[in-house]
């Protein structure tokens, strides 16, 4: 309901934290935390979820310790940007953070996407006025620029994924709406 990283906050944490219990025998509590990631309580979570970071800017400090998290074994999700200006400075970020590392592309066969539910083709979710306004074209984007989801990971160096960044897609807005 906010802006920013608040934008689907909280019906979307709440609406996720039930999905895993109900889908999952993993407990991850009730109450979604908000933490900054230079807060050592990061390392106390083993994944973490931002949204907006198509407006991300991150200082030294910050991209910093978020290397050392998910070096550490930490998991992050980044979802809910759209078009290449966002992508663009989401990627400086991410530069940051990994200099020496790149993002994959994830192809439809992963099996990211057929963990749960067996998915024939990478979901795009807009937001719900744009969802709305679609619904009889078909269209799921929110922007000229931003007509394909993209899924790209990256992987530690023994091949253990780290990150999945979900672009030109807003799955917090399908949680928010569960």
């Amino acid at each position: 309901g906010g802006g920013s990283w608040t934008v689907d906050y909280p019906e979307a944490e709440y609406h996720f934290t039930m999905g895993v219990g109900r889908l999952t025998r993993v407990d991850i509590g009730k109450q979604a935390r908000m933490l900054r990631v230079t807060d050592d309580a990061i390392f106390d979570y083993p994944w973490l979820y931002a949204v907006e970071v198509g407006r991300w800017y991150l200082d030294d400090t910050e991209a910093a310790r978020l290397r050392e998290y998910l070096l550490r074994g930490g998991f992050l999700m980044v979802d809910d940007f759209w078009g290449d200006n966002e992508w663009d400075n989401f990627y400086a970020g991410f530069k940051q953070v990994f200099p020496n590392r790149e993002l994959v592309e994830l192809p439809l066969e992963h099996p990211v996407f057929h963990c749960v539910y067996d998915l024939k083709e990478k979901p795009q979710v807009p937001a719900i006025g744009m969802a709305q306004a679609g619904r009889a074209s078909g269209v799921t984007y929110e922007r000229a620029d931003a007509r394909e989801p993209h899924y790209k990971a990256c992987y530690d160096d023994k091949g253990r994924m780290m990150m999945i960044v979900c672009h030109n897609t807003d799955l917090g807005d399908g949680w928010e709406r569960e």
